[in-house]
Order: C-alpha cells, then structure tokens, then sequence
C-alpha cells in the first residue's frame, strides 16, 4: 500500500481489467502519459501529499520505479523519449531557446527532433498503429517539424515550452507569447473559449480514439499534459482545495515527504536528508507577504497535480468503457523535476509590456491572467529527499516518476533498477513487435541507444544495466554519469560551482556525502568515461559571450 489516498472502487476495476491477459495475438494499444516539471514526491505513489487516486490506482496495477532518470529539461527528455536516443543524437543538445552562437548549426543542436532518427510516432505508424498526439510537443516550432510532420496521424499541440493553461496563450516570456499551438500540422491562433490544458487535451484523446474505432487496428496515444509546468493555474474545485496545506513552509513539506519516502521503501531508511540549498531563504526569515505567495502558489500547483490525475483517470475510465483498458499500455512519467524559477526569472519577463499583460495579485493567483511559478523553496519540497530540481544534473533535476502497467506487467511491483528515459522506445518494441527502421527517405538512421525493460517485467532479470556499465547525460553544461549505484556529477552556475562530486545514490539518494576523496580513482576514471560519452554524442559546451 503506497499511499492512504487509493480510491478502493477504482482499484479493484483497473487491477480486474488488467488482470485480465489480452489474446496472444492482438497487439496492446499504448497510452503514454507525459507530465510537465512534475517533481519526485509529488503524487501519491512516491509520498506525495496530493490526492491522485488514479496514479495511485496505476501504481497499484503495474511496476513504480524508484531509479529511473531523464534529462534536465523538457525538450531533451522528449527527445530521448521520442527516439530512444541521446538529445545530442536527436537534435536537442540543448533546448531552441537556450543556443548560443558556437551550437548554432553543429551536428544534434537543430533545436528540433532532427532525421538522424526516427520518432516513436513513426515507427508505431509503420506497423500499424493508429497515432494520436494532445498536448506539449516543444520538439519543433515551424512547419516541417511538427508532430504531425513526425508521424502522428491527428495532433493538438502546444509546440512552446510552457504557456498558460487557459485560452488566452499568454507565454511566460515575451518572445513565447502569444503561444504558438497547432492541429493537425497548421498552426492555429485561437482555442476554445472554455479551454484549459489538463481537461481539453484529455477531450481531445478520447474524441480521437473514438474516431478510430471499429477496424481493429490498436492505437498509440501520447497525452502529453502541461501541468504542473508554470504559470500555476487551476479551476475549481482545485484552486482552492489545499488551501491552509503548506503554511508550515517547503522546509516542512521538504521533511514530510523525505520521511513517507522511507515509510514506503522508496529510499533507504538511513537515508540522509538534504540541507536546504544555500540560495533559499528559510521559511522562518520570510516576511508574512512573501510567505502568503509561497505558500499560496503550492496550493495551485497541488490543484493542478490533483486536476491532471483527475483527467488522466478520465482518459482510463473511457478506455474501460469502450473494453480496451485490459489491452492498454499505460506508461506514466515526468519530463524532468520540479521547477525552481519564479515568472521573474525567465529571458526579458521584466520587459514593462510585458508585465502589464498580467494581473499579478495574490487574489488572482491561478487565475486567468496569473502568471506565477513557485520558486526554489517549494521545488526543493517536490523533489522529496532528493537534492536540486530542474535544470541541474542534481537527482531532483533528473530523477523523476515511473509508472508503467498493462497486459504482460506484473501487479504492484516496486523496481530499484535504474532506466533511462531512452529505454522506452525500446521498450516498447519489445511489446509490441515493431521494428526499427534502418534508414528513413535514403537516410541511415541512428539505432536506439537505450535497453528494453521487458526482462523485468518478465522477471528474468533485476536489472536492465549491468554494475560496471555506463551511462551518462549533459545538458546546459550540467554533467553526470552512473555505473552501478556511484555516480559523477558537476553542478554548474548559478545552483552550483562546477566541481565534479561523487555519490553512492542507492544509499544516498539526497546526494548529501561527497565520497570524491574516499575513492578518487573511481571519480578519476567516471570523469574521463564523462570525456569519452561528450565525443561520442557529441557535446557543444556553450561560448558565452
């Protein structure tokens, strides 16, 4: 039992339905589920406080992992997903709006999914599959590398980064905004009236897998929320929901969630808590006004989590009604961690014209014509006893839930295999029998790089990387690599100094005992192994000027 908030009835239907082996020869529809800068310990499952009966109810039917890892930020974790390879490979060194000069036109800095490889969407559409896109794509924003463009049959789309949740398409910077969407490979530039993302994009699936109905063929959906992503907007009953939750402050959440996470046995129970960073200010030195908008800015945004379950499981009780949940899929991750900027923080967000757009209020917050993010302090609380958050190569920033169940996925199991955002396109090839191309319009394609994870479904393995196996990551120079349970990381500016650390991450997930000079041999050699994945992939550290 994971959590105190599992919805009984809804538990014993889906874990029925899935129970419930599809024909050997009837391929499994794939519902992928993608939230948006959600962080460790946010939802149920992984010691959240925040009602999400239906993740908890997946949870409760599948495998949770507790080691599985993406890239820093949205669209290089999308990328790797999408193609089963290194961001470098694909296209997103680093995301579009973050190119400096010198990566500008070098080889996997395309600043979109690029035709050195092949989109999940591609490979499913070519082996039949029905493939229906609604929500965050941020792999391209110009004609020829939409979703539609990139093997997905019918789309809605928002192509930007993040945007409010309403119909309005403010951004949450100035060169974003207004937000740019698309359906069905044309860019649009209104939503309904009544639009909000969580709620419209799950509209839109179900509508599009209704439509397909009827010829037999299985289909591969990817709902691919914005929540929790700022600015924090929620509707009622939501919005108000959690109010008076967080008025002990994120050092208390922080403490909260690291403690469940040991009840659960998602971390050890030795496991040390991380000190709160350097660069936030304690709870007990804010004053009263700055306390009332921190505080009330995690309440939205546990509206939102809460909202996003709510629709998800929208999505899930359609899929039963129709009889095709038994033979579904259902892959649940985060693109990254919590995000610790505030609104302010974005590019050129103080630009006078810009502010004026927004009603900044307390009153209005998570309203129509916020625009909030939380900040630091309460992004530390979402990422649990992992240390850092997005946009760091800290565990908070890459660390991030993994649920996956359905026909051929065992009930109720926790794994502490560490996987790689890049294992699920190889995943699901296994399950599905479709195969990768070698060469797409005359070009050679790059292989997936990453492991199927259907051994430990099988249970014939517990884990899918061996203990003296590699694997590594770089984005907006942060770095880190793991073998085993070790792993190397250098934090750079502004959240850290650039120096490569060591960490033993199975004992001591919160990163909190630097084991550098205990075994510098190990490090020694993890950096130059570091050295070795930036030529393969290809690396461009960025020349500021």
């Amino acid at each position: 039992m994971r959590s105190a908030n599992l919805s009984c009835c809804f538990l014993a239907s889906i874990g029925l339905l899935f129970g419930s082996a599809a024909s050997a020869d009837e391929r499994p529809n794939i519902l992928l589920v993608m939230a948006d800068d959600l962080g460790w310990s946010d939802i149920g499952p992984y010691g959240g406080e925040i009602d999400t009966p239906n993740l908890d109810a997946l949870a409760e039917a599948g495998m949770l992992f507790t080691d599985f890892h993406a890239s820093v930020s949205c669209s290089p974790t999308r990328a790797m997903l999408l193609s089963g390879n290194d961001n470098h490979i694909a296209g997103l060194g680093t995301m579009s709006e973050m190119l400096v000069a010198n990566q500008v036109g070098e080889p996997g800095y395309e600043g979109h999914l690029n035709d050195r490889v092949a989109s999940m969407a591609e490979v499913l559409r070519d082996a039949g599959y029905h493939t229906i896109m609604s929500g965050k794509w941020h792999l391209g924003h110009e004609q020829g590398t939409l979703p539609f463009d990139r093997g997905f049959d019918s789309t809605l789309t928002m192509l930007v980064g993040g945007a409010s949740h309403w119909a309005d398409r403010l951004g949450i910077l100035p060169d974003d905004d207004p937000a740019k969407y698309a359906m069905n490979g044309e860019h649009i530039k209104t939503l309904p009236e009544d639009f909000y993302s969580s709620r419209s994009y799950a509209d839109r699936l179900i509508d599009e897998i209704r439509a397909r109905r009827g010829d037999d063929r299985p289909f591969f959906a990817y709902l691919a929320f914005t929540a929790p992503h700022d600015p924090v907007h929620a509707p009622e009953p939501w919005l108000s929901k959690y109010a008076g939750r967080y008025d002990e402050g994120y050092e208390v959440l922080k403490k909260d969630r690291w403690a469940t996470a040991k009840e659960l046995g998602l971390v050890p129970v030795d496991a040390p808590l991380p000190e709160l960073l350097p660069f936030v200010t304690p709870w007990s030195e804010l004053t009263e006004e700055d306390q009332a908008l921190e505080k009330r800015g995690m309440e939205v945004y546990s509206g939102m989590v809460d909202a996003m379950d709510y629709h998800y499981g929208r999505v899930v009780d359609f899929l039963a009604d129709i009889g095709e949940l038994d033979n579904t899929i259902i892959i649940f991750l985060s693109d990254n961690g919590s995000n610790p900027f505030y609104s302010a923080d974005y590019p050129d967000a103080g630009n006078p014209e810009f502010v004026a757009k927004f009603d900044h209020s307390l009153e209005n917050l998570g309203r129509p014509g916020s625009n909030f993010a939380y900040g630091p302090g309460f992004a530390s609380g979402s990422s649990g006893p992992l240390d850092y958050f997005k946009q760091t190569v800290g565990e908070g920033g890459i660390r991030v839930p993994l649920i996956i169940a359905g026909p051929g996925i065992p009930e109720g199991e926790v794994t502490d295999a560490f996987a790689y955002v890049w294992d699920i396109l190889p995943t699901l090839l296994d399950m599905t029998g479709a195969k990768y191309p070698a060469e797409r319009n005359g070009m050679k394609l790059e292989q997936p790089r990453g492991r199927s994870m259907a051994p430990l479904f099988a249970d014939t393995a517990l884990e899918i990387y061996g203990p003296d196996e590699l694997v590594a990551g770089e984005m907006a120079g942060g770095k880190w690599i793991r073998q085993g349970s070790y792993k190397a990381v250098s934090v750079p500016a502004p959240y850290g100094d650039g120096e490569w650390r060591l960490y033993d991450v199975e004992k001591d997930p919160g990163e909190t005992t630097d084991l550098a000079s205990d075994m510098p041999d190990l490090l020694g050699f993890l950096m130059a192994a570091w050295n070795d994945y930036s030529e393969d992939v290809g690396v461009v550290p960025a020349i500021l000027n």
